[in-house]
């Protein structure tokens, strides 16, 4: 059978991945390009139009409705005692109208000291039509993904704030279809996050009040993913570290401007590059026939907490394969494999998985905001570079934010051309846990 959800299912996490496989291609070995896959690529995508305005980032930024993806720690420092939003991001509009991201998220300050909070993220894929391999209709499905989240977040001390949050994660892609005689299921997985907030009124500069934060947050720690009844081939989830500053300056009694910025890496093993033959095939491992020879790099097979640490360390590097004096390339003359040397440095293709994200909100009088951020990966890495922009409006309980995303490294972008929008509603009295509450 074949399927066109594949397809979509490919658009879809273009985004954020490309098939580890072609790496092992000489193209791919040529580039460095080497890009790390996930599976259920969606739970990285920034649900809320604020943080769309600022880059996509917000560990740091002032406490909302939102905080669970970005920074559950960050609740307990919301300026009102309840807060509900509801997001809608449209996916690939360009190409179909029917795939789309939805974000529901709710929180309440039980205290000074305390927060809870739990949300809820839907995307949808659109209807597809199944067909067998002579392009017969097996019926019209619509696969989709969702995750369930609830955290509390706790105050430390004056200034730092704890969270810790847990996640329900559920994938229907293939509606249990059977693929070359293999069984296909619903993937589920469960994970975690643990996230840290500090805040603090500084006096850095002459006669303006100034606010410094810092937020980390470590999430999606959970089992690997599988879409087979057999459990043979399990994906990690995508483990994310984000931590980074943010710097408010309250200008006067109307206006504040704040700065801050995001810096991400992906908490799961670098697809390492495996030998191949004369022909341009992986070679099977000697010492274990289920998995493909190893060039450079590290087995990308470990478990969960295994791949947190070895994703510090496992980045192959660029190869180059060895030749003889008439340009021939060389091979082994017991496995067959294709001599090759390290070109390229390892660490600095570690280096190279850290992305950017840096954003500037500007309040009016905590009525009227405008946002802009840019957003930086490397070309290896999945290229994403794309400049940001944003507005925002609260009156009484209401809230309002919309942002535009413009892509800027000429790699076509799911989200160019495409408005996101949130909506939010702030409840209760506020409380002001410091000289300066940046609206949110």
């Amino acid at each position: 059978m074949k399927f066109k959800i594949l397809l979509i299912g490919a658009l879809a996490s273009v985004f954020f991945t490309v098939n580890a496989q072609n790496y092992n291609n000489l193209s791919g070995q040529a580039t460095g390009v080497n890009v790390i896959t996930t599976a259920v690529p969606f739970l990285m995508i920034g649900p809320d139009a604020r943080a769309g305005g600022l880059g996509d980032g917000g560990v740091a930024s002032s406490a909302d409705a939102n905080s669970m993806h970005w920074n559950p720690a960050k609740y307990v420092w919301a300026e009102n005692k309840q807060g509900f939003a509801i997001s809608y991001t449209p996916w690939l509009r360009n190409l179909v109208n029917d795939i789309n991201l939805a974000y529901v998220s709710y929180y309440n300050k039980l205290d000074r000291m305390n927060a809870i909070a739990f949300s809820m993220r839907y995307f949808s894929l659109g209807e597809i039509q199944f067909t067998d391999q002579n392009g017969q209709s097996l019926g019209y499905f619509k696969p989709n993904e969702f995750a369930l989240d609830a955290t509390y977040s706790r105050l430390l001390t004056d200034n730092l704030s704890l969270a810790v949050a847990g996640r329900f994660i559920y994938s229907n892609l293939t509606a249990g279809q059977t693929v070359q005689g293999v069984e296909t299921t619903a993937g589920i997985s469960v994970a975690a996050d643990i996230a840290l907030y500090w805040q603090k009124d500084v006096n850095w500069f002459k006669n303006i009040d100034a606010q410094f934060a810092w937020g980390l947050n470590i999430s999606n720690i959970g089992n690997k993913m599988s879409y087979t009844r057999s459990n043979i081939e399990r994906d990690f989830i995508p483990t994310n570290l984000r931590i980074g500053p943010r710097l408010t300056l309250d200008l006067d009694d109307y206006n504040k401007i704040s700065f801050q910025l995001d810096i991400n890496k992906l908490l799961v093993p670098t697809p390492p590059i495996y030998a191949w033959d004369s022909t341009g095939a992986t070679i099977p491992d000697p010492a274990n026939s289920n998995k493909n020879l190893i060039a450079a790099g590290r087995d990308p097979d470990v478990g969960v907490i295994q791949g947190m640490i070895q994703s510090w360390y496992d980045a192959p590097g660029k190869v180059e394969a060895l030749t003889d004096e008439n340009g021939n390339v060389l091979y082994d003359p017991v496995t067959g494999a294709a001599l090759v040397k390290v070109v390229g440095s390892p660490f600095m293709e570690e280096l190279r998985e850290f992305n950017l994200a840096f954003g500037i909100e500007y309040w009016y009088n905590n009525l009227f905001s405008v946002r802009a951020g840019y957003f930086w990966e490397d070309k290896t890495k999945g290229a994403r570079q794309y400049a940001t922009l944003g507005v925002g409006l609260r009156y009484n309980v209401f809230g309002l934010d919309f942002s535009y995303l413009i892509p800027t490294s000429g790699v076509q972008n799911p989200l160019q051309n495409t408005l996101r929008f949130s909506l939010l509603f702030n409840f209760g009295k506020p409380k002001t846990t410091s000289a300066i509450t940046p609206a949110g």
